[in-house]
Formats: structure tokens, C-alpha cells, sequence
């Protein structure tokens, strides 16, 4: 089949974490044997940041990547009756224009030859449901969403009539176990934002570290003064952005990390724990996560990866972790197995093709 996807960026990880799935979903159908046509508008903010931050960007991913290819393109010059004319299959992320939404459900109205998919993998449909309702959904053929609780939400308020539940995974390609000379005790890649985790990233990272006196290092962006200067108290080491595909060497040079999931996630979410979550156990490191709710029994918390319930416990987990190799070697194999087993892009893969086996009456070689 030909699949036709529009992304905010397929290039571009920086503080964009949907490309990390975009990659390893696009990597899985084209080694299948599909077709797959990446769209990106050329003004996306992650690349505009990426390329200011890095001006080897774009060629670090094309040479690590270079079986995936992105058509960058401006809304009032692309020709979309042309783009989806000999597509089976058109996915349409929830970080596009709603005027781009609108005009490809105008052409699915107007045309049986492919189905239309509404991805979304983010919160605002819960924070921002203004926004969300606005997406002109009523041609679309279903929404694809990362987590029940987002499934039901757009079925209940009536956004769409069809929709599945389709979480997000690890690359495994890209995301595996590394033999490297551990530089420290904990890790943790993530972008500081805009506010939704300040707190609980003090009170189970940097308090923790801090106490412990752990050597101990942060990957990300969006960091300002402020939660620089707390990184400096607590005498954490700060790394800027990484390539993503540079994780998994990252996370072989040290012996634990951290899940701290954004409030949003906490509070609202139950069931989606974000793909860092599945990056990490693929990558074989211990993972000491925050609160968050697996209502939908993605894992076995306690034997995947710890649960803190608050930063005394994530204090004396760490502690743990960092002075036992044997509970380390069991937890991160636990986590690397619950990843290998169920929550891989090729586990996603064969959801997403029976999805379309499922519109399509059963027609589709997976």
C-alpha cells in the first residue's frame, strides 16, 4: 500500500517527540515492502529551533536515516489532490494547520480511493478542547489516539464516530541495549517545558541527586535561567539537546533513569506513560518512574520499572539502584522484555495494517 503521512516534522526531534514514532512506524512500513510520502510544512517550529541550535541537523538524521525522506512544503502552494491521488492510506497528525485537517477531509469526501486517519498523540484534546473541536473531522475515517482515555474522549464529545486506540513504541532498530564504560550514575533526557513538571521534576529528580550526592547528567531544551540554575544546585550536569538516535549510547553510560511524567499525564491520562517510557526499557536501563496510572496494564510497575510515589521513595530507590548491579540486570531485562514482547513499532505496525484490513473488509495483505 502507499501511505501518505502529513507530521509537523519527520526530521526534527527537538522537543518534538512524535518524530521519534513517526520514524520508526514510516521505517517499519517501508522495510514491509509499502510506500510511505512524509509531509512536513517547511515553517515548523521543532526544525527552525533545530537548525538555529544545530547546523548539521538535517544531515545527522539523512545519514542516519537515510532510507526516510521528508517533503517539506507551504499550504497555499501544495498540490493535496495530487499528493493523496494514488494514496491507500493518508494519517494526518494532530500538529497540523486546521486548514490543512479541513481541505483533506474536503478530498477524502469527495474520493473512495484511500482512507483518512486523525492521529493524535498529545493532551490538549483534554487542556485545549476549544482548539481540538475546531479540526473539521466529519470526513475523516477515524481517529487513531495514544491512549483509551483520549480514544473516548473524542467518541464521547462526538468528534468522530470511529476510533482506535494506538499507542506509541519504541524503534527497536534504533532503541537497544549498548555495551559502554558507565560516566555516571543516573540520566535523564527531557525537555524542562513550559511549566507542567516543575516541581515534580525538583522533587524526584534534582532533590534525589542532590541528597544522594549522585553524578548525574540531563539532555534537553527549553531550559531557561531559572531551571538551569537549579540543575546547578543540585549539581547536575547539563548536556543540551541529543539526537535522539543518540539515546540509547547515552543511556549505556549510565546506570539508571527516570520517568517524570508531565501533570497533564498524572492527573488526566491514565493508561499513556509517553514514549520515553518505551525508549528507555528498550534500551535495557533501569527506570525509576514518578507516579502515573497504568490503567491499561501496559507493563507490571514493580517488576518493568520502579514506582516512586513521592521523592522519599524515589530518593531511597535510587540509592538502590545505583549501589546493587544485580537489581539493576533484573530490572532492566524485565523492561527490555515487556518492550521486545508488546510495545514495539512492529507491534504497532501490525495494529495499523489491521486497522486498515478492518475499513478495507479484510483486503489487506499484512
Amino acid at each position: 500500500m502507499r501511505f501518505v503521512m502529513f507530521y509537523h516534522s519527520l526530521i526534527s526531534d527537538w522537543n518534538h517527540g512524535n518524530a521519534h514514532f513517526l520514524r520508526g512506524i514510516a521505517t517499519e512500513l517501508l522495510f514491509r515492502g509499502h510506500e510511505v510520502d512524509v509531509y512536513e510544512p517547511e515553517d515548523s517550529w521543532s526544525y527552525a529551533n533545530l537548525t538555529a541550535a544545530c547546523n548539521e541537523a538535517t544531515g545527522l538524521f539523512e545519514s542516519k536515516y537515510p532510507w526516510l525522506k521528508s517533503r517539506r512544503y507551504a499550504l497555499d502552494k501544495i498540490d493535496l489532490e495530487a499528493v493523496v491521488s494514488e494514496a491507500d492510506i493518508v494519517i494526518v497528525h494532530e500538529w497540523n494547520d486546521h486548514e490543512l485537517v479541513k481541505k483533506l477531509g474536503e478530498l477524502r469526501a469527495r474520493s473512495t480511493s484511500f482512507k483518512l486517519f486523525f492521529h493524535d498523540t498529545h493532551h490538549r484534546s483534554l487542556t485545549e478542547p476549544e482548539s481540538m473541536e475546531a479540526y473539521d473531522l466529519s470526513n475523516y475515517d477515524g481517529v487513531l489516539a495514544f491512549g483509551e482515555v483520549i480514544r473516548d474522549l473524542y467518541l464521547r464529545r462526538g468528534w468522530t464516530d470511529r476510533a482506535w486506540t494506538w499507542h506509541e513504541a519504541a524503534d527497536l532498530r534504533t532503541f537497544r541495549p549498548l555495551e559502554a564504560e558507565k560516566q555516571g550514575d543516573l540520566v535523564w533526557v527531557g525537555n524542562w517545558g513550559d511549566g507542567e513538571r516543575s516541581a515534580e521534576l525538583s522533587e524526584c529528580l534534582l532533590e534525589p541527586v542532590k541528597s544522594l550526592g549522585l553524578k548525574a547528567r540531563i539532555h534537553g531544551v527549553r531550559y531557561p535561567d531559572e531551571a538551569l540554575a537549579r540543575l546547578e544546585d543540585a549539581g547536575v550536569e547539563y548536556a543540551g539537546w541529543a539526537p535522539n538516535f543518540d539515546v540509547p549510547r547515552i543511556f549505556a553510560s549510565f546506570k539508571c533513569t527516570v520517568h517524570v511524567p508531565r501533570r497533564p499525564y498524572a492527573e488526566m491520562l491514565a493508561g499513556i506513560p509517553t514514549i520515553r517510557v518505551f525508549e528507555a526499557l528498550a534500551c535495557g536501563i533501569p527506570l525509576v518512574s514518578a507516579p502515573w496510572d497504568d490503567a491499561e496494564g501496559l507493563f507490571t510497575p514493580g517488576k518493568d520499572f520502579l514506582v516512586a510515589r513521592d521523592g522519599v521513595q524515589m530518593e531511597k530507590h535510587l540509592k538502590d539502584l545505583t549501589n546493587d548491579a544485580a537489581m539493576r540486570r533484573e530490572l532492566a531485562e524485565a523492561g527490555l522484555a515487556a518492550i521486545q514482547g508488546r510495545h514495539s513499532c512492529s507491534h504497532r505496525t501490525d495494529e495499523l495494517l489491521a486497522i486498515c484490513e478492518e475499513l478495507n473488509g479484510g483486503m489487506i495483505a499484512i
